[in-house]
C-alpha cells in the first residue's frame, strides 16, 4: 500500500459476514494490483452522506448489498441498461460525474445456475422474495423462459410491484403473486416438485431462520438454490437436503458476481 493505492469497498448493513473482502484483496494480489478493498457498514439513514464521502475520497468503485441496491439508485449519475432493467445495483463506478451503477448480480447468477445445473428453461419456478436481490432473480428467469413464476412473498403488494417490472421487459413472462404461506395454491403443488430460488435475507448469519418452515413444503422441492452463502448451508438448504433434495448456497454467485465487478472496475480505469 501506498499514495497510488486505489480503494474499493462494500456497503451494506450487515457486511461483516461478507467474504467480498477477502475475494477482492485476493484478486488484488494474484494480478499484482495495487488496490485494497474493504467493508463499509452503512445505515440506511446515512446511505447518501456515505455515497458522497465515498466519492470525495475517490472510491474507484463499491459493491452494494442489502439493504442499498434500489435506495443507492438516488445517489448516482448514471445506470447500465441491465441494472435499469433490474431496477437494482450491486456495483459502483467512479466518473468524472458521480457514481455509475451496474448489476453484477445476474452474470453471477446465471453462470451458477449452469454449472450447478439447476434449470430454468421450460419449467415452473418458486422464487421466494421479492426485494433487491429477487429483482436480478426475477429478470433472469424472465430472460431464461421459465415456464412460470411463482412468487411467494410476505406482502404482496411488493411483489405485484415486481411482476410489472418483469413483464414491462419480458411481456410473455407468466407470473404469479403468492403470499409466503399460500404455496399449496400452486396448481398441481402437491403433485410436482419444483426447482426454488430463495430470495430473501432471511437465514443470513442465522441458521435458526428460514422463510418458510412448513415441512410439507419442502417435500416438493426438488432443487433449492439459496443466495446466501453464510452460512454456508442455511435451514432452508438443511430442510431441502432432509426432504431429499438438492441444495447449494450462493458462494459460487458471489464469486462470478465480484469477478465481473473487477472488471468493470479495470475497464473503468482507461476513462480516468
Amino acid at each position: 500500500m501506498d499514495g497510488h493505492t486505489r480503494v474499493y469497498g462494500l456497503i451494506g448493513d450487515p457486511v461483516e459476514h461478507s467474504l467480498s473482502p477477502l475475494i477482492h484483496n485476493s484478486i488484488a494480489e494474484m494480478f499484482k494490483e495495487n488496490f485494497v478493498y474493504v467493508p463499509l457498514p452503512v445505515k440506511k439513514e446515512n446511505l447518501g452522506e456515505a455515497i458522497k464521502g465515498a466519492y470525495a475520497f475517490h472510491f474507484g468503485g463499491m459493491n452494494v448489498t442489502v439493504p442499498h441496491k434500489q435506495a443507492v439508485m438516488d445517489y448516482i449519475c448514471d445506470i447500465d441498461e441491465v441494472a435499469a432493467q433490474i431496477g437494482a445495483v450491486n456495483t459502483l463506478l467512479w466518473t468524472k460525474d458521480g457514481y455509475k451503477g451496474f448489476n453484477t448480480d445476474i452474470i453471477g447468477l446465471e453462470k451458477s445456475f449452469a454449472s450447478d445445473g439447476f434449470d430454468v428453461t421450460g419449467e415452473e419456478i418458486i422464487m421466494i422474495g421479492a426485494g433487491g436481490a429477487s429483482r436480478a432473480v426475477g429478470i433472469l428467469l424472465a430472460r431464461m423462459n421459465a415456464k412460470c413464476i411463482y412468487i411467494l412473498n410476505r406482502t404482496k403488494e411488493t411483489a405485484e410491484k415486481l411482476k410489472a417490472d418483469i413483464v414491462k421487459y419480458y411481456p410473455d413472462a407468466k407470473i404469479e403473486v403468492l403470499g409466503l404461506d399460500e404455496y399449496s395454491r400452486i396448481p398441481g403443488f402437491y403433485q410436482k416438485k419444483f426447482n426454488v430460488v430463495q430470495a430473501t435475507s432471511v437465514g443470513l448469519s442465522d441458521d435458526t431462520k428460514a422463510p418458510i418452515y412448513n415441512d410439507d413444503f419442502y417435500e416438493h422441492v426438488n432443487f433449492g438454490y439459496d443466495l446466501i452463502y453464510s452460512p454456508l448451508e442455511t435451514l432452508f438448504m438443511k430442510k431441502v437436503r432432509e426432504k431429499g433434495g438438492k441444495a447449494v448456497n450462493g458462494l459460487h454467485m458471489l464469486l462470478s458476481q465480484a469477478i465481473a465487478s473487477y472488471e468493470i472496475w479495470r475497464e473503468g480505469l482507461k476513462d480516468e
